[in-house]
């Protein structure tokens, strides 16, 4: 089995179109089996296409791109956040696994989307031979933020993730792995297991370099997009992708993706 998870930045990059090109491209090339999106925005104005989903919503147009490559097989659920100037942000799972539930679920205290604070989690069980896994798209807040601790964040999303079945959690969670005693370490202590260390083959796992938004003035390496999960697995690999290295770079943050073994 082969997941993704990218923080996509959608709309706000220069370029966007091919950048959401490279991004279908690779898409087609890897035949990734689960992919969680995150920041996946939509404009207010637009035109509904169907349920909360608009027609310039950026998840359903890289479906779009998709389907022009030949690739038709990818479902999409798609969850509304919080506003942001003047996109309805949400967060995607695509996969071309049967979907058994769809999840949706507020992690913060607040939960006024004008508040662009208010975070969601949007997740999918899938059918994957005899067995299930649900996969949940993740985007966090900070350790230190005072009015929407990252602390309380990761007791709700753990309160509301089946921890008895197999459970994987990606995305960016804004606390970086290579920071002891914050949110990294809050969410291992508690029962996740971080894919990157069970990978038999793995890089430096750099997920940001220099700073980007929620992280000003704060230039160092970063690793903050993660995929964990809730029991042992043998995974063959974990690479940063779409890091200029491994594929162009599509978005301000970079990719990760993982192959399990046996599934």
């Amino acid at each position: 089995m082969k997941l993704l998870t990218l923080n996509c930045h959608s709309w706000q990059e220069e370029n966007q179109a091919e950048k959401i090109t490279y991004l279908a491209e690779t898409i087609k090339e890897k035949s990734y089996d689960v992919i969680a999106l995150q920041e996946v925005n939509q404009t207010v104005e637009e035109k509904t296409a169907y349920g909360n989903i608009k027609n310039d919503n950026y998840a359903l147009v890289l479906l779009d791109k998709l389907k022009k490559l030949g690739i038709e097989h990818y479902s999409l659920v798609w969850g509304f956040s919080h506003m942001y100037k003047n996109f309805e942000e949400g967060l995607a799972i695509l996969t071309k696994h049967p979907i058994v539930e769809e999840h949706s679920f507020y992690v913060s205290n607040i939960k006024d989307r004008n508040n662009w604070k208010t975070r969601k989690i949007v997740g999918a069980t899938i059918q994957y031979g005899i067995e299930q896994f649900a996969f949940y798209s993740c985007h966090m807040g900070w350790w230190h933020d005072n009015e929407e601790p990252f602390k309380d964040q990761a007791e709700n999303l753990l309160k509301n993730i089946n921890m008895n079945g197999n459970a994987f959690l990606m995305g960016d969670f804004n606390n970086n792995a290579f920071i002891k005693g914050e949110g990294y370490d809050y969410l291992i202590s508690h029962g996740l297991i971080d894919t990157y260390h069970l990978a038999e083959l793995k890089d430096d796992g750099v997920t940001v370099k220099g700073e980007i938004a929620g992280w000003k003035g704060d230039i160092q390496e970063k690793r903050i997009d993660l995929i964990l999960t809730n029991r042992q697995a043998p995974v063959e690999y974990s690479n940063v992708i779409f890091n200029g290295k491994n594929k162009p770079i599509v978005s301000d943050h970079f990719g990760v993706e993982i192959k399990l073994k046996n599934t």
